[in-house]
């Protein structure tokens, strides 16, 4: 198995640490840094791996360093890196938004392989969903070993172009903002309804839950198709349904998927 550094340990890159470790990634494999000794030590703890305070000391120790700083931290991070260690044969991996493939590699001053991902907050509870796309200096070999990593956080999709990460953004990696703020919403009306909160909590995540594990488990019926079998005609869901159409539901989640692209597309030009 490749060695991995993760640069920063915040909360993906700690999600990605611990479904490799759940997956029976032998810790003495991992290296994290940080310059907050309180974060990289309370990861190294919980998962018992390597921690370090010095990024070029996690990089010559990897094969595959993830890039998990904030976006308008990475071109200097990779910057520090390409001046003071031998980059070549490593691959570079990252899981932030809005920083181009193009910014990362003028960094790293070399063709070195680099791999873009849009992973989003359920890699945290082994549900997410991740889209990948690599530059042409990735091996065979560094996509499979990108693929094991990112698959012990959930699920993944590999995009023919990078523009592909933005259309991702968009559907799953902001999606659970979409779906929780819906969640709230029938909450806070089953709260009105005279429900209380453990049970508003509770009708809702698991009426959540049961609808998405429909979808799963039945890959071969359209979405749609699953909606139309619980809307009886004339009965209280296709009343309630009607007043979503009626406020163009669908039209507006176009419209709020595309101002997530636009947004996208703005920070990886600003």
């Amino acid at each position: 198995m490749t060695k991995i550094a993760f640069i920063g340990a915040g909360n993906m890159n700690g999600a990605i640490i611990g479904g490799l470790v759940k997956n029976g990634i032998a810790p003495k494999n991992i290296m994290v840094t940080n310059p907050s000794p309180a974060k990289r030590e309370a990861l190294s703890k919980q998962y018992n791996i390597l921690n370090t305070a010095d990024n070029l000391e996690a990089v010559a120790f990897a094969d595959t360093i993830i890039l998990g700083v904030k976006p308008h931290l990475i071109v200097e991070v990779c910057k520090n890196i390409a001046d003071n260690v031998n980059i070549e044969n490593k691959c570079f991996v990252s899981v932030a938004a809005g920083c181009l493939l193009t910014n990362i590699q003028q960094a790293l001053q070399t063709n070195t392989a680099i791999v873009r991902t849009m992973p989003n907050t359920p890699a945290q509870v082994g549900l997410g969903m991740t889209g990948i796309f690599a530059n042409e200096f990735v091996t065979a070999k560094q996509k499979a070993n990108v693929e094991s990593i990112i698959a012990c956080t959930g699920q993944y999709i590999w995009l023919e172009n990078e523009a592909g990460i933005d259309k991702v953004t968009a559907v799953s990696g902001s999606g659970p903002a979409y779906f929780f703020l819906f969640m709230e919403a029938m909450e806070k009306q089953a709260k009105a309804l005279g429900f209380s909160t453990e049970e508003s909590r509770l009708l809702v995540q698991q009426t959540a839950i049961g609808a998405a594990s429909m979808v799963v488990n039945n890959p071969e019926v359209e979405i749609g198709q699953l909606r139309t079998n619980v809307t009886s005609k004339g009965g209280t869901t296709q009343a309630a349904l009607l007043q979503f159409t009626d406020g163009k539901l669908p039209e507006l989640v176009a419209t709020a998927m595309n101002a997530a692209i636009t947004r996208a597309q703005e920070l990886a030009n600003s």
